[in-house]
């Protein structure tokens, strides 16, 4: 038996402001579940997790959200923490974000936010998606508001101040917890 048959399975962290990456990562956790692998989703604004943590799991998965054209701080320091480590398990990286909700936006070729944190933190996932978020301006403070309004302006997106759209494409996150899962039998099976 090898030690990598004595690690958890993996380790599923997110980064969320308004709380969709949450909603993806805790999906993405019932339906592991439902397939027998266990992993509760952890956020890693409350709980930065160390080097010893990220190695000793088979794979490591992060649902990050972008704010304003960037992943969020706390998601792009796990991410030079795992680039740092000396043999990082696989990961799975899933980005949150509304550009996800136009056609061809939602791989790593085809999702600008995905492809340059991507390249700036030297990845190599072996996994990697886009999930459209969902925009609720109701949940926005007045600035932020303002804000997303302008840039979905520019991206022809819906602007009326009382919208509420659900984007992601849960059938997509399906087949990316379907590609996880058969990683983890890959793992297990070598």
């Amino acid at each position: 038996m090898s030690s990598a048959d004595h690690r958890p399975t993996l380790a599923l962290y997110y980064a969320t402001r308004d709380g969709q990456a949450r909603r993806i990562a805790e999906y993405m956790s019932q339906r592991l579940s439902q397939a027998g692998t266990n992993a509760v989703p952890r956020d890693i604004a409350a709980v930065v997790p160390v080097a010893s943590d990220l190695e000793s799991v088979a794979m490591v998965v992060l649902v990050a959200a972008v704010r304003y054209g960037r992943h969020l701080p706390e998601a792009d320091r796990f991410l030079a923490d795992y680039a740092s480590l000396h043999a990082p398990p696989p990961l799975a990286l899933a980005s949150v974000n509304l550009t996800a909700r136009k056609p061809g936006k939602t791989t790593a070729t085809g999702n600008a936010y995905l492809r340059k944190v991507i390249a700036r933190h030297r990845l190599t996932p072996a996994v990697a998606a886009a999930f459209a978020g969902r925009l609720d301006y109701r949940r926005y403070s007045w600035r932020d508001r303002q804000i997303i309004r302008f840039i979905m302006l520019l991206t022809g997106g819906p602007t009326d101040p009382s919208t509420c759209v659900e984007y992601t494409s849960w059938p997509e996150v399906d087949g990316f917890v379907a590609r996880i899962l058969k990683l983890i039998r890959h793992v297990h099976a070598s």
